[in-house]
């Protein structure tokens, strides 16, 4: 009976769980990371760790904070179809199938596979696990497959399918058994799968992921030795010994051992519903049998049994039984698919522990021994172990060796049999060579030494010409390394110098030997002091090297150019070099044509380059290894010739095109093109026109000034450089015509004339513009008439003579000194018909209202109108006939004036126009005020005199001077000096009290009117004085009559006639005063406006507002506003018109 494994840390009884219910059979569960640990009995066992609820969703909580996050959150279901427990063959495959239901999730739900708790299996996709997913659009349901590909024994487990949108979250979890096709093979414990493939390499993508093994010391395993506590262990080692200790006790999951570690040594609630809990963990060896048992408080609760998430039903497995309060569940035949978390339920609470199954140690059965070999040989370590194809690891001197690819360690496994491969062993091959297992460990030395050597083919001195190959071999009697040397330095392998090691056979091969390759060779055997060496000797017959010429041998020289021509040459021993020239020996010397020689080139000079020294020169080497010969031809060349005066063929506003002919001689290089200049006539100052070659002979200069007289010039171009100018061409000036006319259209149309108008053309040019063409075409002709035979400065004219009813194209064309322009089309053709359009008048606007003018000034007023033919227009003043004598009247065909060079008073009226087309006529009236400076006041009086102040009233004067009289204003002047000073300005009333008067003085006062125009010329004076009495004078209280202040009602000002925009709010302004306040009444139409929700009606410190909301067309009418008080009743109207503006 295996015991409960202690507790990491004791727990306080006091606290107790959250309550949770138990999870349904789909809830998501985690395969248990594998762990061992020996148990005890019930009796000693302390209280058992309980796991929190949220632990059902296989996750692995961190920390508290997150458990309470996870055990608040809402979980939805997801899944339409879960994956299956499923069974398959070694080397088999299998899918695992999981559906989702996209109906109310707005983007792709996430999904992951995991196996175990923790291992992730996005990463580990590869040859033997595949992971798909898709979409049907018509089901709108996602498809997520996980396909494992030649399943292996160690694949079995348990499984788990997460899938998670936004916070909803649902998991899966189903087992995988595998199963043995033919024979048997050892059982493979899940644990050691946990070990991850390196990304990149061959078996990326396997499941089988081996555990960490780590160097331990043999300790026999005795049947009568008790169970080692490895959960005690664990908690009281250094963290540094971990691994040490998981090795050791066959721990491959180490990771979620601690994690368990650390959750156990939290500190758990007392429970209520349990008396006693589960242990923290139990440990079985494979095959055995575990016992699990809890105490309820209460013995009526039920109790259920789980693992990972899932309910255990009663079977040959698991089996419960009832004692009193303890409830008992035995597993039998535990295997590595057992390895689990397992909890049970009584009420809301639940307590959880975790199982380990264990396998049994590998045994080392055959120790390692110990080996001599040579140097080179092939050496083998060969051990066997307890079971086939056990994880073994193999150290040399302590440190692990991982055997890889690019490892000169092998490792062969055949069953129980591992060797260590090492091929070609070396002298640091020699060490101590251990093997470990879980159970055991062997060692054994390798001594790795030299064999004698001997030669049995030494190295020859070699004769080899200049770019043959040399061939430098020696053999000896081992397959060994070695170093090359030349005159005592090591030897650097290129690309034409090859180190050769096949065999016992050592090779330094040299292609296209040079003369650098002479020397002293040396082979080194490694590891021996014997050397080999041998002698190279390199001739060379004589070459002339002409790489850095052209394909002909040819060189090129400028004219007064020095050319030095250096011609390498090579050859052993230094040959003799002749130059000549047409048989004629070139020596060497101080000439202008000379040879100088070289060690390794000869050269060819000549001073001052001329156009005679151009021909073919031929370089003879000889030595004793041979001869060679070469022509070069040298070639001297120069700039070109000028090229002739270029010609001017078009000129135009800023452009004009010119050509010319090449140059007669191109200085023995081709032209490449050429460059053009120009400048003023009356300037020496030249200007590129282009900074790329021109390639052809011919150009178009532009931006030139128009009017400006220029001259052009050319230079030819070749490699060598660029000629002398040409001579200039003869001068010419750009001009241009203008554009067309612009705004053709018809002025005037009569039965047998059409009266056309333009406008000048945008652009004129320095040409000027010096009149215009005007041409006819009649319909269903093409001949163009000129209407003016002589050009016309005048953008107007009138085409006569032509045949009534006839329809005619017009178009007019602007002409200066550079020709005719475009010509400006009228759109459409013209009826040559008079066209009868009534009679419309243009009130100019600041005539709408009274047009006021001061007496003298004068009176110009331009209406314009329309109509066709010309109307007849009359003027009346008052309804009566104008005087000429004093108002002149001027008509035209387009508008009349009224003018009067000094306005009189008797001006002022009501002038009306009518004009008359046929029988159409059209009126409008224009009101002329004419005013002047008022009359003096009538009569000025004085009312009272008191203290320092006088009472004065007066009444308005007779000659208002047809215009209202906005004041007044009051002077006074003392007796003696009769000297007048301003008292008051711009005074409204006709009365006033004048104050702050001198006591003891006599005073005049004299009050003038004020109008618009100014004051009037003279003043109305007082006839009395007013004396202002001294001291002692009795002021006697003057006695008032109340005033009455009632008033019937007066409009101030009246409504004016409105337009309005429907759509847009419109208002209706006047301003009222009476006393009482009247009453104020709207009416449109005479029908008074009482509770319309379209209007807004207003009164404020007199000022009536009615707002009109939205107008349409049907708001338009006649509106009134009446005012209404005892003393009577006063309307004033206007016109509202509502516009409808087209969309």
């Amino acid at each position: 009976m295996p015991e409960p494994v202690p507790e990491p840390a004791k727990k306080e009884e006091n606290e107790v769980p959250a309550p949770a219910p138990a999870p349904p059979p789909e809830e998501p569960n985690k395969e248990k990371e594998a762990g061992t640990a020996p148990a005890k009995d019930e009796e000693e066992a302390s209280p058992s760790f309980v796991l929190p609820p949220e632990w059902s969703l296989g996750e692995s909580p961190a920390t508290e904070d997150q458990d309470k996050q996870n055990a608040n959150s809402q979980l939805s279901i997801l899944f339409v179809e879960k994956p299956q427990t499923g069974t398959v063959k070694v080397g088999e495959n299998i899918t695992f199938i999981a559906k989702v239901k996209a109906e109310d999730l707005l983007r792709k739900p996430t999904v992951k596979w995991f196996k175990g708790k923790w291992m992730d299996l996005a990463s580990k996709a590869g040859k033997h696990l595949q992971l798909k997913e898709t979409f049907e659009r018509h089901t709108r349901i996602y498809t997520f497959e996980m396909q494992i590909i030649k399943a292996k024994e160690n694949y079995a487990g348990n499984y788990r399918c997460e899938v998670s949108y936004k916070d909803k979250f649902d998991s899966c979890s189903f087992d995988l058994e595998v199963r043995e096709s033919t024979g048997s093979t050892p059982n493979i414990d899940i644990r050691s799968a946990f070990k991850r493939s390196g990304e990149g390499q061959e078996d990326a993508g396997e499941l089988d992921f081996s555990g960490l093994l780590k160097r331990r010391e043999v300790k026999q395993q005795q049947e009568e030795e008790p169970e080692i506590d490895v959960w005690e262990l664990l908690k009281n080692a250094n963290p540094n010994e971990y691994e040490k200790i998981a090795f050791q006790y066959g721990i491959t999951d180490l990771r979620g051992m601690l994690k368990r570690l650390k959750r156990m040594r939290r500190v758990e609630k007392k429970s209520a519903a349990f008396a006693k809990i589960l242990d923290p963990a139990y440990q079985v060896d494979k095959g055995g049998r575990v016992r699990f048992v809890v105490e309820l408080a209460d013995p009526k609760l039920e109790v259920k049994w789980y693992k990972n998430g899932q309910e255990i039903r009663p079977s040959t497995k698991y089996i419960f039984e009832h004692k009193g309060c303890e409830r008992i569940m035995f597993i039998n035949n535990c295997g590595l698919t057992d390895d689990s978390e397992y909890y049970v339920t009584a009420g809301d609470e639940k307590c959880s522990t975790e199982l380990f199954v264990r396998e049994p140690p590998i045994m080392v059965t055959k120790q390692l021994e110990d080996t001599n070999a040579y140097c080179g040989e092939k050496v083998e370590l060969e051990c066997e172990v307890s079971e086939d194809d056990a994880n073994v690891k193999w150290f040399k001197n302590g440190e692990e060796i991982i055997p890889g690819p690019k490892s000169r360690y092998k490792v062969k496994i055949e069953g129980k049999k591992h060797v260590l491969i090492i091929e070609g062993a070396t002298k640091a091959d020699s060490a101590e060579y251990s093997v470990m297992t879980t159970g055991g460990q062997s060692c054994a030395k390798l001594s790795v030494g030299l064999k004698p050597l001997k030669i049995l083919t030494p190295l020859t001195d070699q004769t080899a010409k200049l770019g043959k190959e040399i061939c430098l071999k020696c053999e000896v009697s081992e397959n060994i390394t070695g170093k090359w040397t030349k005159n005592g330095l090591p030897v650097q392998e290129s690309d034409r110098l090859k180190v050769v090691h096949k065999g016992r056979i050592h090779k330094l091969v040299i292609d296209n030997a040079l003369i650098e390759d002479e020397g002293d060779y040396v082979f080194t055997p490694d590891d021996y002091p014997e050397t080999l060496s041998a002698k190279v000797h390199v001739i060379d017959p004589p070459k002339i090297n002409l790489d850095g010429l052209d394909a002909d041998n040819t060189v090129t020289v400028i004219a007064g150019n020095k050319l030095r021509l250096e011609i390498p040459i090579s050859g052993e021993p230094p040959p003799k070099v002749i130059w000549s020239r047409a048989d004629k020996a070139i020596t060497e010397g101080s000439g202008r044509i000379r040879a100088e020689s070289y060690p390794d080139s000869s050269t060819l000079v000549i001073d001052v380059a001329e156009r005679d020294d151009s021909g073919v020169y031929n370089i003879n080497l000889k030595n004793e290894a041979g001869e060679a010969h070469a022509s070069i031809k040298i070639k001297v060349v120069d700039i070109p010739d000028p090229p002739v005066a270029p010609n001017v063929t078009d000129v135009g506003d800023d452009w004009c095109i010119m050509n010319w002919e090449p140059p007669a001689y191109d200085g023995g290089s081709p032209i490449l093109g050429y460059f053009i200049e120009r400048k003023k006539k009356q300037s020496s100052r030249w200007m590129r026109l282009n900074f790329e070659l021109c390639k052809e002979t011919t150009f178009e200069p532009k931006k030139m000034i128009e009017g400006v007289a220029y001259e052009v010039r050319i230079f030819a171009v070749n490699a060598i450089g660029i000629s002398k100018p040409s001579m200039p061409s003869k001068p010419f000036v750009p001009l241009a015509v203008t554009s067309p006319p612009t705004l053709l259209a018809v002025d005037n149309v009569t039965d047998t004339t059409v009266t056309m108008k333009w406008r000048p053309p945008d652009q004129i040019g320095a040409a000027g513009l010096d009149g215009y063409v005007l041409e006819y075409c009649l319909e269903g002709t093409e001949d163009w008439v000129v209407a003016n035979t002589d050009l016309i400065d005048k953008t107007k004219f009138t085409i006569t003579g032509l045949p009534t009813d006839a329809k005619i194209f017009v178009r007019v064309k602007a002409v200066n000194a550079a020709g005719a322009s475009e010509p400006k089309y009228y759109s459409q053709p013209i009826l040559v018909k008079e066209i009868i359009e009534p009679p419309k008048i243009r009130i100019p606007r600041h005539l709408k209202q009274t047009y006021i003018r001061r007496v003298g000034e004068a009176v110009n007023l331009v209406i314009p109108f329309q109509g066709k033919p010309r109307p007849e227009l009359t003027w009346k003043k008052d309804g009566a006939e104008i005087d000429k004598n004093q108002i002149n009247i001027r008509n035209s065909e387009t508008d009349t004036i009224v003018f009067i060079r000094k306005a009189e008073r008797s001006h002022s009226g009501k002038y009306d126009l009518e004009v008359k087309v046929e029988k159409f006529v059209e009126s409008a009236s224009i009101d002329i005020q004419i005013v002047d400076r008022p009359g003096p006041p009538q009569l000025v009086k004085i009312e009272d005199v008191w203290g320092e102040n006088v009472a004065l009233t007066w009444t308005p004067p007779k000659d208002d001077g047809n215009a209202a009289i906005t004041g007044y204003t009051i002077q006074k002047a003392d007796k003696k000096s009769m000297e007048w000073f301003t008292v008051i300005e711009h005074y409204h009333r006709t009365h006033a009290t004048i104050t702050e008067l001198v006591i003891g003085n006599e005073y005049y006062f004299r009050v003038f009117a004020e109008n618009m125009c100014g004051l009037s010329e003279n003043a109305t004076m007082t006839k009395e004085s007013a004396v202002i009495a001294k001291d002692g004078k009795v002021y006697k209280n003057p006695v008032y009559e109340d005033f009455d202040f009632t008033e019937a009602p007066m409009f101030t000002q009246p409504l004016v006639n409105t337009y309005a925009v429907a759509g847009y709010n419109a208002t209706l302004n006047c301003s009222v005063r009476g006393n009482p306040k009247p009453k104020i009444t709207w009416m449109k139409n005479k029908v008074a406006i009482v509770d319309d929700p379209r209007y807004r009606m207003f009164s404020n410190q007199g000022v009536c507002t009615l707002e009109i909301r939205k107008p349409s067309s049907y708001d338009g009418g006649t509106y009134c506003c009446k005012a209404v008080n005892n003393l009577g009743t006063v309307e004033v109207e206007c016109k509202l018109e509502v516009k409808v503006v087209a969309q």
